[in-house]
């Protein structure tokens, strides 16, 4: 219909404002009579909040007002089951009594007409508790009752395989830490709330705010349209956002809060650290037998948060016997959230690393022995797969990286001082999709305006819609204009878990095949047009002109269609609606690694990586590798780097900084190269995307961890992988 921009490598088109500054961030809108809020924090874990001693702190000049507990008025928290809180629990309920649940949980905020001022108020506020000895430790603290999963009998296959092998495995807490920090601006005209956040959920927050401040969702609008990073961490509203509004409507003017770098550790949700115990058994040839998975994980003391920890477990290897108990520990901690690749990431770690050890038991090629136990189908529920193509990614993957090169015996290949070892891992991820509606526009000029109120966290969603968008009707990408982040534009799902280009992306084509078809049925009945009497399936659309497929020549614009029939405009609303599902759709990879230990500093640096996909249709290469590079990058983080540092006995997090929490910088971040099979899957999505954004962070630390191994000869269980555990 148009030369075809799905597919081509384009460059961003909200590009040049981001690298100019002129992206406009959740701080960053100008808003009249804006005052500066500070939040304080509690110093204790466990306990009751006895005396807040605000004085010196409203003699400072221009402090305006401290809200705590103790004069803050009553708000509704209505249920609101669809703003991503988690299975069970109650979210924290701001300033509404004296419990202290974790440490660095608001318990006043300072309102100052500067932010210097409201931070130097916040310092000066004297909070006294009663404190109790918090729990934060995972293996302490008795666990809520198990989510299971059973198939066959997995004790009695354990006990009569041939091989057998028992591992815990262990990964630390994980945060975000994306550039942007979380902040709010609130504005209240009258009864009706405008909030500016960094959110990967407009319609979210805008619903929870509506629970929280008992009004109707109508009436409160939420604005996000350039998002700094966000890795999960904004797909839910934290308590800085209803003290950002709450404190609006006290001071009746809008207040601006920002969370500092260390309040985001306490302020916002992370990846929970989890204890991995699990038994495989196989036949002496590798083919598996049973599996049992024995996991616990953080939660909060006030929300059960759950995550799809499971589903590796029960459908990427065929096996007749597989035992699941999936455990949370209540701690006194905030709550978890999702985090790139939830779950899935944890579960590749233990799943890939025993699978790299039964190859080492058994003299089996890693790969070799994972295609050895390659399903027909999801054995968790006997659904046929949309499409299943890790035996191609591990061929690919294999042949691309020089797979066979590596020497079989680990601690066998040595560069100088340093111990070389290659490690792969198959990672997959759930395809998913949910309702989704996008509102197209063509105008009198020919130009298209498309809307959703989705977000952007930095995977380039303006530029992956308007590439459908612009196929779809025919136009140049110049000629189209993606717009979102508002929540008086048409819903869409939560911008995260790879659902948007499938949700989003085939709301968009819908409503642009709509409106083409509108344009051409405009055309074909009107007497004066050239397109007069042409049969609608004949025509096509290319560059903005509407023409007869087999006779270019006959046709004319979009602009002449509309300017003859006196129309400003055509309009259509797209939606997807997804379908029962009647296959097992889910996204693959295999990520390939090759590191350098050193063997008397027991220093890792990653050399090389390779990941190779199944995620049907890439609508945009230089997104896509942009995507997958940044997963691979984030892998290298969880596998070496990032460990949150809890001090037990009064819940503080020691490393709470980015000089302490390391993550990844540019010295650790080696050779990397990402390829996609060609091909598509039309029941994962009607655009045949099946999602990326996640897939491609859950095989990268097992890979370097087997790496690791086959370096050195060291099995480590526990993640990050530091020097101490190696010498």
């Amino acid at each position: 219909m148009s030369r075809q921009a799905v597919g081509a490598p384009l460059s961003r088109v909200d590009g040049r404002l981001k690298v100019t500054g002129r992206a406009m961030y959740a701080a960053d809108h100008p808003t009249d009579g804006v005052v500066h809020a500070a939040v304080v924090g509690s110093t204790v874990a466990r306990g009751r909040i006895t005396g807040i001693d605000a004085r010196a702190a409203l003699a400072l000049s221009g402090v305006l007002k401290v809200i705590s507990h103790r004069n803050a008025p009553r708000l509704a928290y209505r249920p609101n089951p669809s703003s991503n809180n988690p299975e069970g629990g109650e979210r924290l309920h701001v300033f509404q009594d004296d419990k202290v649940l974790f440490h660095g949980q608001p318990v006043a905020v300072v309102v100052a007409t500067t932010p210097e001022a409201a931070q130097h108020g916040a310092s000066l506020v004297e909070v006294r508790y009663d404190a109790e000895k918090p729990s934060t430790d995972l293996t302490g603290t008795p666990a809520h009752a198990p989510v299971t999963y059973a198939r066959g009998d997995a004790d009695q296959a354990m006990r009569s395989a041939a091989v057998r092998l028992e591992m815990t495995y262990r990964t630390t807490r994980n945060h975000h830490n994306a550039l942007e920090p979380h902040a709010t601006i609130a504005r209240w005209d009258g009864d009706r709330l405008t909030v500016w956040d960094k959110t990967q959920w407009v319609v979210g927050t805008q619903k929870e705010l509506a629970a929280v401040f008992g009004i109707e969702p109508d009436a409160v609008r939420v604005i996000s349209p350039c998002v700094g990073g966000a890795f999960g961490s904004g797909l839910r509203a934290w308590p800085h956002v209803t003290i950002a509004a709450l404190a609006a409507r006290e001071l009746a003017r809008p207040v601006k809060l920002v969370l500092t770098r260390k309040q985001l550790y306490s302020g916002t949700g992370y990846r929970p650290a989890y204890e991995y115990h699990l038994r495989l058994g196989s036949d002496r040839r590798g083919r598996l037998i049973a599996m049992v998975h024995d996991i616990k994980a953080e939660t909060s003391s006030y929300e059960d948060f759950e995550e799809g920890v499971l589903a590796a477990g029960q459908m990427l290897y065929s096996m007749p016997h597989v035992r699941q108990a999936y455990r949370t520990v209540p701690l006194d901690v905030n709550t978890p959230l999702y985090m790139r690749g939830p779950g899935h990431a944890t579960a590749a770690f233990a799943i890939e690393s025993a699978l790299d050890e039964l190859a080492h038991e058994l003299d089996i090629d890693p790969i070799e022995l994972r295609r050895r136990n390659e399903p027909s189908e999801d054995e968790s529920d006997g659904t046929p797969f949309s499409t299943r193509r890790l035996r191609e990614c591990y061929t690919l993957g294999a042949r691309e990286f020089g797979w066979d090169r590596r020497a079989p015996e680990p601690r066998s290949t040595r560069d100088g001082d340093w111990l070389i070892g290659m490690g792969m891992a198959a990672g997959v991820h759930t395809t998913r999709r949910n309702p989704a509606q996008a509102r197209v526009l063509l105008d009198a000029r020919g130009s298209a305006l498309v809307e959703a109120a989705t977000s952007d966290m930095g995977p380039g969603t303006c530029t992956a819609m308007t590439q459908v968008a612009a196929d779809a009707l025919g136009l140049t990408v110049r000629a189209v204009d993606f717009r979102l982040g508002d929540s008086t534009m048409p819903p869409t799902p939560a911008h995260g878990g790879s659902q948007t280009m499938a949700s989003v992306g085939s709301a968009v084509q819908d409503g642009c095949d709509q409106l083409r078809r509108q344009a051409i049925e405009l055309a074909v009945a009107d007497e004066r047009s050239p397109l007069h009497g042409a049969d609608a399936g004949d025509v096509a659309v290319t560059d903005g002109r509407l023409h007869v497929k087999d006779d270019p020549a006959r046709g004319e614009t979009y602009q002449q269609l509309l300017a003859r029939n006196n129309r400003t405009r055509l309009e259509t609303l797209g939606s997807f609606t997804p379908e029962e599902p009647r296959f097992s759709m889910y996204a693959y990879g295999a990520t390939f690694a090759e590191v350098a230990v050193d063997h008397r500093l027991g220093l890792v640096r990653v050399r090389r990586m390779l990941g190779v996909y199944d995620v049907g249709r890439i609508i945009s290469p230089k997104l896509a590798d942009s995507q997958a590079l940044g997963g691979m990058v984030g892998g290298i983080g969880t596998a070496l780097l990032e460990h949150t540092v809890t001090d037990h006995r009064d819940g503080r997090i020691v490393n709470a900084n980015l000089a302490d929490y390391l993550v990844p910088v540019n010295a650790d971040v080696p050779d990397l190269r990402a390829i996609y099979l060609d091909g598509e899957d039309r029941e994962a999505s009607p655009i045949g995307v099946k999602g990326l954004g996640e897939v491609v962070h859950i095989g990268v630390a097992p890979a370097i961890a087997n790496a690791v191994f086959h370096a050195t000869g060291r099995r480590i269980r526990r993640l990050p992988i530091t020097a101490e555990a190696l010498l």
